[in-house]
């Protein structure tokens, strides 16, 4: 599932609003705490410097869940 993600995610990149929803989408599928890091630390690295704001606000929103 994490491959998958990260192949949706960088299909999307070119459009904040799709990255944002798709974004939020795959947290939701993610089944361990461990692919759930690994998928923050991965979008950090790849997409950071583009949209930190919407990475970092997803994450946050995701485990106050």
């Amino acid at each position: 599932m994490l491959e998958f993600t990260k192949k949706i995610l960088r299909g999307v990149s070119f459009d904040r609003q799709l990255f944002q929803k798709e974004l939020s989408k795959s947290l939701k599928w993610m089944t361990s705490k461990d692919d759930l890091k690994r998928l923050q630390d991965w979008c950090i690295h790849e997409f950071g410097n583009v949209y930190p704001l919407i990475i970092r606000n997803t994450f946050a929103q995701y485990t106050l869940q």
